[in-house]
């Protein structure tokens, strides 16, 4: 997004018809090469004349006025110095002309100048990243921040935002990355695995089918299908009509198996809002139709009593066209409607959902790993399977719908753990943190107690790790028999068990679903020999495009997998671009582990004053030095793992998912760790450099900075600010971000100034001084120093005793 001054310059020096030349080019481009002039010819033309465009393109907006004055976003002279840089990188071998779409779709469909110039500057920033100058080092005397060995890659998902305002424009890219790599859809066993242990589910379809088929009229024809639907949807398949629809007939399988003498244990209801948000999500969420709890327990229609997402235990998606049932796009909002059921039920493990585009139905399952989805089925033409799986989702138990069975709810939740030759009972008191994403870790805490009380507080925490990551409970138990300070002090921690089972995603949530069964949509295809191509073969298999130059004028391009409303590719035998990280995803599982510690906290937000905030950071900065003496480095320093005691007068870390021992010989073979960008050190997020003690401290900064530009205050809503953004950037771009807020003292202290809030304006001096420290002369460490604990304890104590606070 362009700032103030850049949007003044877009303002006096417009476009106007500068482009014009470029896009007749394009029209004439494509009806040389016989394809309609529309944004859509960019998935029909070969990589060569793409590059051609693009090359165009830039040398009609080096001529422009404003590319003289706007500001170069690489340290050069101005924006037509970025714009030479980026004509020489489109002119190589090795581009990837994937980059440069966005630029030329905006172009070729009018966006205003400012939504243009964006675009130049991040196809600036993405093709010139490999040439941007690192800073020389401050004073050195450790060894240099340099990449030894191969470590464990980042990830981003949406439980890892932070103060975000959860849009879906924000979101759903990076939801849709969240588990586009374990995405299985065609699976032929998804009804078995799911379906096929609820008993007499077979007896009861049978009977209730029979029954519609029985009815005076009948609600089923043989070789017809559902008379209501056809009826229904003889013009037109309306959403409200689909809703009254399925509405009635849920309601009326209920009846005919009540007639029958089949009853389910727990009453559930259908909940059609797809106007209506539904309470309970950070943002407005709607939900097409759903199952949910049904409070009176009674055979009702209760459609119209009150439901929030903690009710919804089946979310439907549906759509007019059975063309969409192969949209990306389809399964993206059943998605969504996952990631606010997981969110708001804190014992969820997985959840089951649907799709119907016109008459076609897919079975859905969300984990912490990724979704399955069933082949399609047609509701008219397979009515029994249509009546299996409604009334499957009416009679599962609690536990096959996803919950979990080791926190039982008897006048109160309760855990039971086998510490000490002897079973203890722990009781969950109050939610103290649930992460909204869908796969990943899915961290979820709890403050409780023993039955007796014996022991005072506890946390209890829950998370699914990737089974190769070390287990942190062992880690803690090091720390805490190390004697770490200001650290959480370990009690227990177990792999959880569900019918003495691990309980892991593969082998327990999913009963060993094949991962053979099914296809990936988003992998990548083989590429055909040149010799062998077809104009049909070329079209129809939509075969991705390398970064190679193409020797064909017109080949068809797969669109980009970040388009959420890309079609689905047709079933087809593929292959990933590399054998090794296919295997590796394919072995992939989450564990479901749990953690008792002592200590319970605030988080720093809760703080009443800004002394007991720099208090907390003082704690954890102690905390994270004390870990380093035991050989542990912390790794993932955050806004929400440095805790503040509930006296205030001390902070500690926890959180140490993704902690290692310094000694350590190889990476854990993990395929990911995910953390807060927002709060990472600039060389973290450059990618190129081992993890090292000084990263965590610079992420201290982060974290003091990010309070000082959000936080009002005790009990007052949080600002919504333009860094929320972060969460959402590219790590090279937030690199650059995050390295042009500090290299200038000038400039920093007058961003401080205008963005703290007025609660916060106090620790500017502060903030000012862990700069000079964390970033001498504006500069990053390319070395380590043990000396930057005492620097910024010291800048800390100090604005502590100037606030006379310090004891």
């Amino acid at each position: 997004m362009v700032d103030g001054s850049t949007s003044e310059i877009i303002k006096t020096a417009p476009i106007g018809d500068g482009l014009n030349a470029f896009r007749d080019s394009f029209r004439s481009f494509c009806k040389t090469l016989g394809v309609p002039s529309s944004l859509q010819a960019l998935d029909q033309i070969g990589s060569e004349d793409l590059q051609t465009l693009a090359l165009t393109l830039i040398s009609a907006l080096q001529i422009l006025p404003a590319s003289r004055q706007l500001c170069s976003s690489r340290g050069g002279k101005n924006l037509l110095d970025d714009l030479s840089k980026l004509m020489s990188a489109v002119n190589s071998d090795d581009f990837d002309i994937e980059r440069i779409i966005p630029l030329l779709k905006a172009v070729l469909s009018k966006e205003s100048d400012e939504v243009i110039w964006d675009k130049v500057y991040a196809a600036v920033i993405a093709f010139t990243a490999f040439t941007v100058a690192k800073p020389t080092t401050p004073p050195q005397s450790g060894p240099p921040l340099t990449s030894s060995f191969q470590q464990t890659p980042w990830t981003f998902n949406t439980g890892s935002f932070a103060d975000t305002s959860d849009l879906r424009k924000d979101v759903d890219p990076i939801l849709k990355s969240e588990v586009e790599d374990n995405l299985r859809i065609d699976h032929p066993d998804v009804f078995t695995t799911f379906f096929g242990q609820i008993p007499r589910l077979h007896d009861i379809a049978t009977a209730v089918f029979q029954s519609c088929k029985d009815a005076e009229p009948p609600l089923y024809k043989e070789d017809v299908g559902w008379l209501e639907w056809l009826e229904a949807c003889k013009e037109a398949c309306e959403e409200e009509d689909v809703l009254k629809f399925l509405r009635r007939h849920i309601n009326q399988f209920l009846l005919f198996a009540d007639e029958r003498g089949f009853r389910p244990s727990k009453r559930r209801r259908c909940i059609t809002t797809p106007n209506k948000p539904i309470p309970g999500s950070v943002s407005k969420r709607k939900l097409d139709i759903g199952l949910a709890y049904n409070p009176n327990n009674k055979l009702e229609d209760s459609d119209r009593q009150s439901c929030d997402w903690s009710h919804i235990l089946i979310p439907g998606e549906l759509k007019s066209n059975p063309r969409e049932d192969n949209y990306s796009s389809t399964w993206l909002d059943l998605l969504r409607y996952a990631r606010e059921i997981f969110s708001a039920q804190n014992t969820r493990r997985f959840v089951l959902g649907f799709t119907l585009c016109g008459s076609t139905m897919r079975l859905w399952e969300f984990d912490r790993l990724g979704v399955v989805g069933s082949t399609p089925f047609d509701v008219n033409k397979d009515g029994q399977m249509f009546v299996s799986a409604v009334l499957g989702y009416l009679w599962m138990s609690e536990e096959e719908l996803g919950f979990d069975s080791t926190i039982v709810d008897d006048g109160g939740r309760y855990t039971q753990i086998q510490r000490g030759g002897r079973m203890e009972r722990l009781y969950l008191e109050e939610l103290i943190k649930r992460q909204r994403s869908v796969a990943g870790r899915a961290t979820t805490c709890w403050r409780g107690s023993l039955e007796d009380r014996s022991e005072g507080g506890f946390v209890i925490k829950d998370s699914w790790e990737f089974e190769e990551r070390p287990e942190e409970g062992f880690l803690l138990k090091e720390a805490t028999e190390a004697g770490v300070k200001n650290v959480a002090r370990y009690y227990h921690h177990e792999t959880v068990h569900t019918g003495d089972e691990v309980d892991d995603v593969r082998h327990n949530v999913r009963k060993g679903l094949s991962d053979t069964g099914g296809r990936n949509p988003f992998q990548r295809r083989p590429t055909l020999p040149e010799d062998v191509t077809s104009p049909t073969t070329s079209s129809g298999s939509r075969l991705g495009r390398g970064r190679s130059r193409s020797t064909s004028r017109t080949i068809t391009r797969k669109r980009s997998s970040s388009c959420v409303q890309a079609s689905m590719p047709p079933p087809k035998r593929s292959c990933s671009d590399s054998p090794v990280k296919q295997g590796a995803q394919e072995r992939r599982n989450r564990v479901h582990r749990r953690l008792i510690m002592r200590d319970i906290g605030k988080n720093v937000y809760e703080a009443s004053s800004l002394q007991a905030v720099l208090r907390g950071l003082l704690g954890g900065i102690k905390g994270h030095e004390s870990l380093l003496d035991a050989k542990i480095l912390h790794r993932d320093i955050s806004i929400g793992n440095i805790m503040l005691k509930m006296g205030e007068d001390d902070g500690f870390l926890i959180d140490l998912d993704l902690a290692i021992k310094l000694d350590r010989q190889k990476a854990s073979g993990a395929p990911s760790k995910t953390g807060t960008k927002v709060f990472m050190a600039i060389g973290t997020l450059y990618g190129d450099e081992d993890h090292s003690f000084m990263h965590d401290l610079e992420s201290f900064f982060w974290v003091l900075f990010w309070i000082c530009v959000h936080w009002n205050g005790p009990g007052l809503p949080r600002n919504r600010t333009e860094y929320d953004s972060w969460n959402y950037e590219p790590t090279q771009k937030l690199a650059e971000i995050k390295k042009g807020k500090v290299d200038e003292e000038d400039k920093f202290t007058k961003e401080v100034m205008k963005k703290f809030t007025v609660h916060c304006k106090p620790l500017v001096p502060c903030v000012q001084e862990l700069r000079k420290v964390v970033f001498p002369d504006g500069k990053r460490w390319l070395r380590e120093d043990r000396q930057l604990y005492s620097y910024m304890k010291s800048v800390l104590e100090q604005a502590l005793k100037n606030m006379g606070t310090l004891e």
